[in-house]
């Protein structure tokens, strides 16, 4: 493995676990995104749009545009949608 690959293995590790540690720090986060997600489920350009109100709701900062996601926003808008697809699936 190359020392890039792991110096960025290592980067996106940090980043998930600077994000754990708020999401506990902050008990208010997960409901506040799933509400979100919940509203924004299945509209145009629903990550950016659910990554802004998440961002003005909870103390998660997520970049206005999607080109600035970092790794760990990517991966939990992208858990968001799947909870949106199994909520919706039990429908």
């Amino acid at each position: 493995m190359s020392s890039a690959n792991e110096m960025n293995k290592t980067r996106v590790i940090n980043e998930l676990r600077q994000f754990i540690k708020k999401l506990l720090q902050d008990p208010e986060i997960i409901p506040a995104s799933l509400e979100v997600a919940r509203k924004h489920y299945g509209t145009q350009n629903a990550s950016a749009v659910i990554a802004s109100e998440i961002s003005g709701l909870t103390s998660v900062k997520i970049p206005d545009d999607p080109e600035d996601f970092s790794d760990a926003d990517r991966l939990f808008l992208e858990v968001l949608k799947e909870v949106m697809d199994e909520e919706q699936a039990m429908y």
